[in-house]
């Protein structure tokens, strides 16, 4: 049976246990591996969590707009992006290592240009379409504000050109009423949060807590300059060893690497997300909130939710293509494990930086109510045997930009209190 406590405070020290060692001056690589093992320490720590829950946690404000605490409380407010200007990032070493070999080409001969105008433009009335059909369905919409990524800048390590604000997943991740923004990895989003400022200013405005993760200088030792990628069985081998093309030179992660259900945040190592952001973010949030490192037979490994979707109280899509070595600590806590069909999109449409399981990167407006593509006929029959109602749109040439609902979409407030699912 699925354990549900509402919190009432958080350990003080457990949290320290979960992965990575608390001390600057130990080795480092004996630092690495304690946190790669640590979904094996956060589950030792369990006990000690719940039974130092004598101390209450931050209260959120009453008129606080910002509240968010899982991915599946009734949806009241979201950020939806933007793809208006969206440029195709320069052919970086980061790029490459997050991209599939077929569109190398693409990213050499249109880096610092424009996505192809038709395909922007209808990708544009698709999310047009969408965000009607969340007002429609009762959530407030607010859009970052549209800027020209084509403007070539220039930082004493790099020089780039931006890409989009497309995927506010990927940069802004709202833990109770605070708004945490990534620092991120490519060069080409250094820039990105420009077009939420505004809205994280009316927020901060309203009662919001803001925090800006540390910038990384995105200097060249943050990448592995040799990333030695020719194919898929390449990148297979080097998840397994656990090298990725960001090194440990500086924190660095996206938000979209992160999923949560509750007291209890899930993060996967990977191409965009290192372990010192892993840490940060970990002493960040103790003592209230308690971070998991969990990994996937994964060959390229960014943002976790078209891996793993936490879709509800107990209730989680996990990728049959990329099992969860760590799905043990669902199954023992009573979750209930779901294995999404095999998406529908076409070969020949163009995912220039995804892969075709968007179809399970799905936006959930409440426990009973999913949003999920028109054309992804049997993940909707999968929910209507769950009982979840399905709301269709259409977001094919979205897609193509790289993201799913989930990935297009944060969620400012949900309708819910903090809870831990794992006591």
């Amino acid at each position: 049976m699925l354990r549900v406590r509402c919190l009432r405070g958080g350990s003080r020290g457990a949290e320290a246990a979960h992965y990575i060692g608390s001390r600057l001056g130990r080795v480092f690589t004996g630092w690495v591996q304690r946190s790669f093992q640590s979904t094996r320490a956060a589950t030792a720590s369990q006990n000690s969590c719940a039974a130092d829950d004598n101390k209450a946690a931050s209260p959120v404000p009453k008129d606080c707009l910002v509240c968010s605490y899982n991915e599946w409380d009734p949806l009241e407010e979201v950020i939806v992006g933007r793809a208006e200007n969206a440029c195709v990032p320069p052919f970086s070493v980061e790029v490459k290592a997050n991209t599939y070999e077929k569109y190398w080409g693409f990213y050499q001969k249109f880096g610092g240009q424009s996505f192809p105008k038709d395909h922007l433009k209808k990708a544009m009335a698709e999310i047009e379409e969408m965000c009607n059909i969340l007002k429609r369905e009762g959530v407030i919409v607010k859009r970052p504000d549209p800027i020209d990524w084509s403007v070539k800048y220039k930082t004493p390590d790099f020089e780039s050109t931006g890409m989009y604000a497309a995927m506010p997943r990927d940069i802004l991740l709202v833990v109770g009423n605070e708004i945490i923004e990534a620092p991120m990895a490519w060069r080409a989003r250094f820039f990105e949060y420009r077009a939420y400022r505004r809205i994280i200013k009316e927020y901060f405005n309203c009662g919001a807590k803001w925090t800006t993760a540390p910038k990384p200088t995105m200097a060249d030792e943050l990448y592995d300059q040799d990333y030695p990628i020719h194919s898929v069985e390449d990148r297979h081998k080097l998840a397994a060893q656990g090298k990725f093309v960001t090194t440990e030179f500086e924190p660095c992660f996206d938000a979209a690497d992160f999923i949560r259900a509750g007291r209890d945040i899930f993060v996967q190592r990977s191409q965009v997300t290192n372990y010192m952001g892993i840490e940060w973010m970990t002493r960040h949030l103790a003592p209230d909130y308690r971070v998991h490192v969990i990994s996937f037979k994964d060959p390229n490994p960014m943002h976790i939710d078209a891996t793993f979707n936490i879709i509800g109280p107990g209730l989680v899509l996990s990728n049959p293509d990329r099992p969860c070595h760590q799905i043990d600590l669902f199954k023992k806590a009573g979750w209930t494990v779901i294995r999404p069909p095999v998406p529908l999109i076409p070969d020949d449409h163009p995912l220039w930086m995804s892969s075709k399981w968007l179809s399970m990167n799905v936006l959930m407006l409440d426990e009973k109510r999913v949003m999920v593509d028109t054309n992804e006929t049997s993940i909707q029959k999968m929910f209507e045997n769950l009982g979840i109602s399905t709301i269709k749109v259409n977001i094919r040439h979205a897609n193509s930009l790289g993201g799913g609902f989930h990935c297009w979409t944060c969620d400012i407030r949900r309708r819910g209190t903090l809870q831990s699912y794992f006591d």
